[in-house]
């Protein structure tokens, strides 16, 4: 681990009570027998209900099916994976050398595993209340990047067929700020949209992610969709 592991528990915003729970969340199967994949399989379940139970609040009047997608991209493995990469948690895992020379600390699955291992840990550690609060923490981001509308689309493609079916300019992003630590960021966005008096905005643990909930913003006040109906 190149990292103490207190700066992750800062990242993470849990300090553990138990600290071989957090480093057995971060051994890979390649490092030792006795690995991640219970707890990642304890993680999963936990990430799938949290999500479901926070869609079900924010939506409604959504169907069955539409939640389902919802949830789905909410707890993908790219999602997981920028988050991973936003705690830099790759520099905690414990992999095996193998794993190692070949770049494993990069791999989206195995960066994906190790936060649902995490999850599972801070559950065991403190309780499901606060396995939930940090969870919908780390999500927030694309949690208010959702609508019902297209539940297959993300916000940015959405809002540019949107303008393209109009014959308009494209929307224009730019950073206008960046916030914490270089392990911690938050970055902020304005969406610039000719059709709209006024920039939208949004933020996130990465420009990607700032960029999605900018534009959500902006399907929002062109009454594409509106929000959480």
């Amino acid at each position: 681990m190149s990292f103490s592991l207190s700066r992750l528990e800062r990242q993470l915003g849990h300090t553990f009570n138990d600290q071989e729970l957090m480093t057995l969340a971060l051994t890979h199967r390649s490092y030792a027998g006795r690995n991640n994949e219970r707890l990642e399989f304890l993680g999963d379940a936990i990430l799938n209900f949290v999500a479901g139970e926070a869609l079900y609040e924010r939506f409604p009047q959504a169907r069955e099916g539409q939640l389902s997608r919802l949830r789905a991209r909410l707890v993908k493995g790219e999602t997981l994976a920028l988050l991973a990469r936003g705690f830099e948690l790759g520099e905690y895992l414990r992999l095996g050398s193998g794993e190692l020379k070949s770049g494993g600390f990069r791999r989206e699955s195995i960066l994906a595993d190790a936060l649902e291992a995490l999850i599972g840990a801070i559950y065991l550690d403190a309780g499901m209340d606060v396995a939930r609060e940090r969870v919908l923490a780390w999500l927030t981001g694309e949690l208010d990047g959702l609508t019902l509308v297209d539940t297959n689309k993300d916000p940015k493609t959405r809002l540019q067929e949107f303008l393209q079916s109009r014959a308009c300019e494209l929307p224009r992003y730019e950073v206008v700020g960046i916030q914490g630590e270089p392990h911690c960021r938050t970055f902020f966005v304005e969406c610039e949209v000719n059709l709209l008096n006024d920039k939208t905005q949004g933020q996130g643990a990465s420009r990607r992610i700032a960029e999605q909930v900018a534009a959500a913003a902006a399907l929002i006040a062109l009454g594409v969709e509106n929000g959480h109906d």
